[in-house]
């Protein structure tokens, strides 16, 4: 095993949307959620996206996702994702991810990806990424059915729980490990490591990584990863990773931007 490992979360990070909400439409058409629960999880999701994921929010939402899935069949649930992920997510990964994936691989680090949605959903994105590893949430199964109870939610500070079961697995330093995230909710998993950078950050995120000096990366290429294959990156990792004096000047300067525009429409 090698000594450090790329941390990689996924929605926004590696995938130009959310992996939850991409399955909503054919859970939908299958009958297993109604159009109230598609509502109600764009609205969680707009809530995480804005940074608004204390402790409270995550424990709701948390308890949300157990109580929508009571009941649901997992074999149901497999087959759908199965179905659907190349339509659903194939055409949506960053260019600039994959590339930065592989060149992480080819240096001989272990790529994980880790994300709040679940496993069922996380691990068929990642074996299409040619990933293994992943850190997901995982939901308590009874008799072929998800039970209404979450074994493991993969939030926030749980995602650096995740990440030290890794470690003491495969005795990753952590100070050679590097993160990837769009979120200010996984500020703990881009501490826990010696080289975190911020994709396509929310604002609270930006204004983080500005201060600590973090890398600031602008992924804006979604390309199906059958094209991405059989072709050179759309955007070489070279130019799409912005070095840490670039990423603050340009935050700085997007900053100075959004502030110019709130005062004009003030």
């Amino acid at each position: 095993m090698g000594r450090s490992a790329a941390f990689f979360d996924l929605d926004k990070t590696v995938i130009a949307k959310s992996s939850a909400l991409a399955f909503g439409r054919p859970f939908y058409r299958d009958g297993l959620i109604t159009r109230r629960d598609v509502v109600k999880s764009a609205y969680a999701q707009l809530m995480f996206r804005l940074g608004g994921t204390d402790e409270q929010t995550m424990a709701r939402t948390r308890d949300y996702l157990a109580q929508l899935c009571k009941g649901w069949s997992v074999e149901q649930v497999g087959q759908i994702v199965t179905e659907t992920l190349h339509e659903l997510i194939h055409p949506y990964v960053y260019a600039e991810a994959t590339a930065l994936i592989a060149e992480h691989q080819a240096a001989g680090r272990d790529v994980v990806l880790v994300s709040a949605s679940g496993e069922e959903m996380v691990r068929p994105i990642g074996e299409l990424l040619g990933i293994t590893d992943v850190i997901a949430t995982r939901m308590e199964i009874v008799d072929g059915r998800y039970s209404g109870q979450v074994e493991f939610y993969a939030a926030g500070p749980a995602k650096v729980e995740g990440v030290n079961r890794l470690v003491a697995e495969r005795g990753y330093d952590l100070s050679e490990c590097y993160a990837y995230s769009d979120s200010s909710s996984d500020l703990p998993l881009l501490e826990c490591v010696g080289h975190p950078s911020a994709v396509n950050p929310s604002r609270t995120l930006r204004r983080t990584a500005i201060e600590r000096g973090w890398p600031i990366l602008e992924f804006r290429h979604p390309i199906a990863i059958g094209r991405r294959l059989r072709t050179q990156p759309a955007v070489p990792i070279t130019a799409a990773a912005l070095s840490v004096g670039v990423g603050v000047v340009i935050g700085i300067a997007w900053y100075g931007r959004m502030r110019k525009a709130r005062a004009a429409t003030a």
